[in-house]
């Protein structure tokens, strides 16, 4: 005996049950059926058609042919099911039922189920072309989903809109009404009543799915050729496949609706984070959103006083107006100033109000957005900012005459370090020929003094030789002078000219040293000498040398009353220089005038009364000396200790 096979959802939103009750008088018994594979997808005419898919759709059923054996369906679990005893056909069909059943439990998607069904449709129910059209969630129309044997261009971008009633899709689909409409050739009325579709002048049904009183507007449409009449598997097949996109659709429509709320929680969250006041208004102009700065500004608060009630009521009446006149404009968005007030204080508080209008996808408003800048800060920046600008324009205008009068300045210095530039060269050029002038007449009268001590005009007396030995001390004593003068006003004028040669300096120490030895005999000093014996020679103007180590050691001889005047040498290979150092054990030099000794016609002691004598030139000439041999000269002294003066040389002078 056949069963009859009861199916339903005992949880339309949640899992589906199946339940097989058998009929009176039918031995029953419980049987855990192990169901074939699922095909994989493809298009119907790559599936083999069976006998019991023809006779499901068209009459009496048949007995289906053998499978290529069992297996077991691995993407869903297994059913338990109770089943009576019958023929090998029911048993069959019963199978199929329960593997679309598995089928559609295992999937999610409303493609992948669709797509399911469709190749079930036509495996068990020989339903060889079929369309599947869902409502689209943001528009109003229909939109394929799934497709079986029809070409893939026929259906990629067919769609129904649901604003078209005169569309009997549209109709069936309002109406939860099927349709048929036979194959060709068809009359003119026939044409207009007939609607487009890929199916063109073919037969097919039209069949509404969705489950009724579940929920209020249908699903979709299921369209599906062949002439026969729907068998009532088919109409089984359209219960139990409405009822599961309408699961999948009711399982989205939570999902949105979960989304939707984190959306409105995160949209609330940024907004009250947002320091500016924020006031969303609908399409009329009511207040359906704000944050709490703006509730500040809006809202009366519970305890307010008659005054701060007014404040806040003028300030909405000053908004209301500002959004009356963009709701009634056609601009997107505006930008504007509202004059509020302080709800606590009532002090004036000028807003800045940027209002954007919401659109749906039609272009209708739905909400206006405005975001309020408080600009008493603006507006006191910019006050500071014009104060600012003003004392900077004036600092620049003090600046620029400062400026001019600097220039005016440099200018007349300019002028005059010309002019002494000048002056300058005039003097050397003087003292040089004046020089000249001074020691040709100069060495005359040595040279007659010098002949008066030696007799040549005659036997002289001691009185009298020694007044002619005094003449020619301090003749030379002046020539000593003029010559100093004549060498520095020469350095000044670059016409003092480098002759270089390569000398041994032990030598030129030792010649220096008996030059000078009537003085040192004369203040009975000890004059020692500190020379390395590897001591290499050097390439310079040993003139030059000479006269800088003379200056030094006779200013060494000068200063010192008691001890011993040191002459040292030494090598700095890694500098690639060679020392003389002159160490005394004199009066010495305090350090803040150590720095003067060396500048022209200066000593330390300008009195008339000074102990010591001289034109201050010997240490000034020393220094120019050493730079044009690419040296230096340095001092170390203290006071009472005496001074140590070090010429450094490097072994290869300039060209």
């Amino acid at each position: 005996m056949v069963a009859s096979i009861a199916t339903y959802w005992n949880e339309p939103r949640g899992v589906s049950r199946i339940r097989l009750c058998p009929s009176p008088g039918s031995k029953a018994k419980s049987m855990r059926t192990s169901l074939p594979k699922t095909p994989p997808f493809g298009p119907p005419g790559s599936m083999p058609s069976r006998p019991v898919a023809e006779t499901a759709a068209a009459g009496p059923r048949r007995r289906a042919g053998k499978r290529d054996g069992p297996a077991t369906y691995a993407v869903t679990p297994q059913v338990r099911v109770a089943s009576d005893e019958g023929t090998a056909g029911d048993s069959e069909v019963l199978a199929a039922r329960i593997r679309l059943l598995e089928g559609l439990v295992g999937r999610a998607e409303i493609a992948d189920c669709t797509q399911f069904a469709l190749q079930w449709l036509g495996e068990v129910l020989g339903v060889t072309q079929s369309i599947c059209l869902v409502r689209h969630e943001a528009e109003p129309c229909l939109i394929v989903v799934g497709a079986s044997g029809m070409p893939g261009s026929a259906v990629a971008s067919y769609t129904v809109s649901l604003e078209e009633w005169g569309n009997p899709l549209v109709t069936a689909f309002t109406n939860r009404k099927a349709l048929f409409f036979p194959a060709g050739p068809h009359s003119a009325d026939d044409r207009r009543r007939r609607p487009a579709t890929p199916f063109e002048d073919g037969v097919f049904h039209v069949v509404p799915l969705g489950v009724p009183g579940l929920s209020d507007n249908p699903i979709g449409l299921l369209l599906v050729g062949g002439t026969a009449p729907l068998a009532e598997e088919f109409h089984w097949f359209t219960a139990i496949f409405s009822r599961k996109l309408d699961q999948v659709h009711y399982r989205k429509m939570r999902i949105a609706e979960v989304q939707g709320r984190a959306e409105s929680d995160r949209l609330n969250l940024i907004i009250d984070s947002v320091a500016d006041p924020i006031v969303v208004t609908d399409a009329v102009g009511a207040t359906s959103l704000m944050n709490k700065p703006a509730e500040r500004l809006f809202a009366i608060p519970a305890q307010a006083s008659a005054i701060e009630q007014r404040w806040v009521q003028a300030n909405d009446a000053h908004f209301s107006s500002f959004i009356a006149d963009m709701l009634v404009s056609s601009d997107r968005r505006r930008v504007g100033e509202i004059g509020l007030s302080d709800p606590k204080t009532g002090e004036p508080m000028p807003v800045e109000a940027i209002a954007g209008k919401m659109l749906s996808e039609h272009g209708e408003l739905t909400a206006v957005v405005t975001i309020l800048h408080d600009r008493r800060e603006a507006i006191e920046k910019a006050r500071l900012y014009e104060q600012l600008k003003q004392a900077s324009d004036e600092l620049e205008r003090k600046v620029q005459a400062a400026t001019a009068d600097i220039a005016q300045q440099n200018e007349l210095l300019r002028r005059q370090a010309i002019e002494l530039e000048q002056a300058s060269a005039l003097k050397s050029q003087f003292l040089a020929n004046m020089s000249h002038e001074l020691r040709t007449p100069l060495n005359a009268m040595l040279g007659y003094t010098s002949m008066l001590l030696q007799g040549v005009a005659g036997g002289v007396e001691p009185p009298v030789k020694r007044r002619l030995g005094r003449i020619e001390s301090n003749g030379r004593h002046l020539l000593t002078i003029i010559n100093e003068i004549l060498d520095i006003s020469r350095i000044e004028a670059g016409r003092m000219p480098l002759q270089l040669s390569t000398f041994s300096v032990p030598d030129l120490v030792s010649e220096v040293k008996a030059e000078l030895e009537p003085i040192i005999m004369r203040s009975k000093l000890v004059v020692t000498l500190d020379l390395p014996k590897d001591l290499t020679p050097i390439s310079s103007d040993r003139q030059k040398v000479k006269q800088i180590l003379l200056n030094l050691l006779s200013n060494a001889l000068k200063f010192t009353h008691d001890g011993c005047v040191t002459i040292a040498a030494g090598h700095n290979s890694k500098e690639r220089t060679v020392t003389l150092s002159v160490t005394d054990t004199g009066i010495g030099i305090a350090h803040a005038d150590q720095h003067k000794i060396f500048e022209d016609f200066r000593q330390l002691d300008n009195s008339p009364t000074r102990a010591y004598g001289g034109t201050g030139l010997g240490l000034s000439i020393c220094r120019r000396l050493a730079q044009m041999l690419d040296g230096r000269i340095s001092v170390e002294s203290q006071v009472g200790k005496g001074s140590t003066f070090t010429l450094a040389l490097p072994t290869k002078g300039r060209k």
